[in-house]
């Protein structure tokens, strides 16, 4: 069998990583460097990476996120109370696996959106299923869903990834449709996925957001208690960078 057959099954049985590589250490005389044990390591490990890459890509692509955000990103040096002991703990993501609940709060600008996002990135790299929107957008798209009868399925959707996260929360007062949706959401996922909430309102006001108080009582109940709060304050980032 020559080198180019090889390569051909390599590619059948979609080894793309280990194939790569392979013909890079054959085309450039390398592959004659390492022992036998030496050149299967390095190929598994192409093929491992490679593997680990297309699947991060597909999670974080399937994840939507608003910003591109890596927690090494974030500032800690910038005047935003910013608890950097909660967030190391929070970089571990056991929070995710406990099915623990994050509320960021804060001003516009002063970057919830980019430590979700951050966050969000992390997961993914954990090959944790992500999903990010913002709040209103998701009550849109389940009144549509609700009209045109998927409305089942974009739940099931929901329920299906182990963090959410929803940004922007409290921009405008909920409805009772949007009350209904928005209790479905939190009761599936209480005690079983994780959610991060971003708002520019105070946690102690969320209830005048959601209105009805039986149903804020049932919402704020199954998201305020253990979870994590980070709450942030100063002046906006993008003032602070645009002055710079």
């Amino acid at each position: 069998m020559n080198i180019n057959q090889t390569f051909e099954k390599l590619q059948e049985i979609r080894l793309h990583g280990f194939l790569q590589a392979y013909r890079q250490l054959y085309e450039t005389g390398k592959a004659s460097q390492f022992n036998v044990d030496e050149l299967i390591a390095h190929l598994v490990d192409a093929e491992y990476d490679d593997r680990y890459n297309r699947k991060l890509a597909r999670l974080l692509k399937a994840a939507g996120l608003k910003q591109q955000a890596s927690f090494e990103q974030i500032d800690f040096t910038a005047a935003r109370g910013i608890d950097k002991t909660l967030l190391l703990r929070l970089q571990t993501c056991d929070w995710i696996h406990k099915s623990r609940d994050l509320l960021i709060t804060g001003s516009t600008g002063v970057g919830k959106s980019f430590i979700a996002c951050a966050l969000g990135h992390l997961a993914c790299t954990l090959h944790i299923k992500v999903m990010y929107t913002t709040t209103n957008k998701l009550i849109d798209k389940l009144r549509y869903a609700k009209a045109d009868g998927s409305y089942r399925k974009e739940i099931i959707k929901i329920q299906k990834q182990e963090l959410l996260i929803l940004d922007d929360f409290g921009l405008k007062a909920l409805d009772e449709q949007a009350r209904t949706f928005l209790l479905e959401i939190i009761d599936d996922r209480h005690g079983l996925r994780s959610t991060i909430i971003t708002s520019q309102i105070p946690v102690n006001q969320w209830y005048d957001i959601i209105g009805e108080p039986t149903i804020a009582d049932a919402i704020m109940d199954r998201i305020v208690h253990g979870s994590y709060r980070l709450k942030l304050e100063g002046e906006s980032m993008r003032k602070m960078r645009n002055e710079d």
